[in-house]
């Protein structure tokens, strides 16, 4: 699938806040994402995003 920074992205589980819509703040080898809900931030390996990464919501501009 193809993203890009700051692009909107949708997971397969949601957070605990309740919202599943997440914002990519830094790719490289891991990929930090923002809760669209809440503002946390979580840092994963691009393996582990990419096997959990349902949808691209909306592309940055």
């Amino acid at each position: 699938m193809d993203y890009d920074l700051h692009d909107i992205v949708m997971m397969k589980k949601p957070h605990a806040c309740g919202t599943n819509e997440w914002e990519i703040k830094r790719l490289g080898m891991e990929i930090r994402l923002e809760c669209q809900g809440c503002g946390h931030q979580v840092m994963m390996l691009r393996n582990d995003f990419n096997k959990r990464l349902k949808k691209v919501l909306r592309k940055a501009d």
